[in-house]
């Protein structure tokens, strides 16, 4: 039996390595690169299509905005691979956008959907913390009606604290935002701070904050900390133009920052270029 088991897995393996080959690899230094349409031409090709590659063409079409096709890849990625928490949670992001750009009648079936994939992902792994994000942020939200609520999203930020003491004080951040309580808001995100001081994004929070405050030298200042810690980080220069044009202020600057923006060189973590377009052209015509 142990023989054959292992003749088994020998299989198994191999139809992996067949399937997930030099396509893939190809495939995912293209989507590193941005390069979306690119990398679906090779995934769409590969003569073999196993869970990996049907989950980087999800991703490539959510990059590209298509988040029907990218919720179907990533269903056929699930079913292939039904114990993977990442591929949960990009079939909850999938679908979430489908809610949010569905109509009214059709977006609460999407939203609903996306809810129990992101709360499946967690349950793969609990340690999976861009999951957690998510679904603390679907908690708090969404209506109750569709599975959301303050208490649910409160219980998720302790599980979020043990993990990552930063990401808990941001996510009461958040929840006190919500409840408009601005001061014990602002505290959780100096303390997120305190907790990870070189993550620039924790700066970009503040000043988000601050900047929605009216606080506007004050946004400014952790903008600066954030650009000091890294210099022309294409998050920190979007970031800057997105909070100025928001508060319709230093718009010419913000105009060159967003040029600047979408000639730098972005991975699939920062904000996609056509959202930069977006901003410029409402910059603009302001």
């Amino acid at each position: 039996m142990k023989a054959m088991k292992c003749w088994v897995f020998l299989i198994g393996s191999t139809a992996l390595l067949m399937a997930s080959g030099p396509e893939l690899e190809h495939a995912r230094k293209l989507y590193s690169l941005t390069q979306f349409e690119q990398s679906l031409k090779v995934l769409q090709a590969a003569p073999n299509k196993d869970a990996a590659v049907y989950e980087l063409m999800g991703r490539n079409y959510y990059m590209e905005g298509d988040y029907k096709k990218a919720s179907e890849a990533l269903e056929k990625a699930v079913a292939a691979d039904p114990e993977s928490s990442e591929i949960a949670l990009w079939l909850g992001r999938a679908l979430g956008r489908r809610a949010e750009t569905s109509s009214p009648f059709t977006a609460p079936g999407y939203a609903s959907k996306a809810r129990q994939w992101f709360e499946k992902s967690v349950a793969l792994n609990s340690n999976n913390s861009e999951a957690l994000s998510d679904l603390f942020e679907y908690y708090l939200e969404a209506p109750g009606f569709l599975g959301g609520g303050l208490d649910k999203a409160e219980s998720l930020a302790s599980r979020m604290s043990q993990l990552d003491p930063a990401e808990g004080h941001w996510a009461r951040a958040k929840l006190a935002e919500k409840r408009k309580e601005f001061h014990s808001a602002e505290d959780s995100l100096r303390r997120a701070i305190e907790a990870s001081p070189q993550r620039i994004g924790r700066f970009i929070d503040l000043a988000k904050f601050l900047a929605k405050q009216g606080r506007f030298q004050e946004a400014d200042q952790s903008i600066a900390k954030a650009e000091t810690i890294a210099p022309n980080n294409p998050k920190v220069v979007y970031a800057k133009a997105d909070i100025y044009v928001k508060n319709g202020r230093n718009l010419e600057v913000a105009k060159e920052l967003l040029r600047q923006y979408m000639s730098m060189k972005l991975s699939p973590d920062d904000p996609p270029r056509a959202d930069a377009a977006k901003l410029l052209k409402h910059a603009q015509g302001s």
